[in-house]
């Protein structure tokens, strides 16, 4: 079946905002919507090369707006800018997120207990109020036109606990190691964030989900690989497109009845 042309999975007519387009998953969301004719305005901070592969490929379709969406003028200015170009955006993507990359200093991955205050603020700043405020602007603009599919990505981490055994390759190197907790508790807001904003536009045609996603091959260390393969049931880290097919069906007709919903796209992880 070619999605292209089967009317459910159809988004050529839809003006789509995803944060953190320059990410890995963000471009590959964004190439996929531009694929299938859809207009995109790339929300982020920098303007990466993989943007800059896009705006070549599709000069017409893609905008990029350098953002901050923990401001909530910034998006404002940004939503003008896409009005003004493409017209109202009828789907938002959050993606835009941070979480402690493996080489954060000592403390940020050491004990709960000593987890700094400044670290979970600024996990929270952009995981959650970021998210909050990107749904406050793009989503008034599409209550208003009485239209809309708000995709919230969030992640395992947020519906179960980290592994911490994953870590333990580590812990046997001699280091301190452990998952820090503001990530897994920013991405569980999101749950409930959805939740709301789907029971409160339900009325006014604003479709609110949570894409649950697990692990991304990222040219991790082998050890990581290794531990993280052997835990999850399909024995395999998720590649980048892996998550199209969800983030199409979420924008598109074929999920005209969904509101309010966590679809969990794993390999399995949480079937455990």
């Amino acid at each position: 079946m070619n999605m292209n042309h089967e009317p459910l999975f159809n988004v050529s007519r839809e003006i789509v905002a995803i944060t953190g387009v320059s990410g890995q998953l963000g471009s590959q969301y964004a190439g996929a919507f531009l694929k299938r004719g859809a207009k995109v305005a790339g929300l982020d901070l920098i303007n990466s090369d993989s943007c800059g592969a896009l705006i070549k490929e599709f000069p017409e379709q893609f905008l990029f707006c350098q953002t901050d969406i923990t401001d909530k003028t910034s998006l404002q200015r940004t939503l003008a800018e896409i009005v003004k170009n493409y017209g109202a955006p009828s789907v938002l993507v959050n993606n835009a997120a941070i979480d402690s990359p493996p080489s954060a200093p000592a403390e940020e991955c050491g004990p709960y207990e000593e987890y700094p205050e400044a670290s979970w603020d600024r996990v929270m700043d952009v995981n959650v109020k970021g998210v909050h405020l990107c749904c406050q602007v793009f989503g008034k603009q599409m209550a208003e036109a009485k239209r809309g599919s708000i995709i919230n990505i969030a992640s395992i981490y947020g519906i179960v606990s980290p592994d911490q055994s994953i870590y333990e390759y580590r812990r046997n190197r001699g280091e301190t190691f452990y998952k820090p907790v503001a990530y897994s508790v920013s991405k569980s807001a999101l749950l409930n964030l959805t939740r709301y904003l789907a029971v409160y536009w339900a009325r006014k045609g604003v479709r609110v989900n949570t894409l649950t996603i697990a692990g991304v091959f990222n040219a991790q260390e082998q050890d990581f690989l290794n531990a993280y393969c052997q835990r999850i049931p399909v024995g395999r880290m998720a590649n980048a497109e892996d998550y199209i097919g969800a983030v199409i069906f979420l924008a598109s007709a074929a999920s005209a009845y969904m509101t309010g919903a966590n679809l969990v796209i794993d390999g399995g992880w949480t079937a455990i």
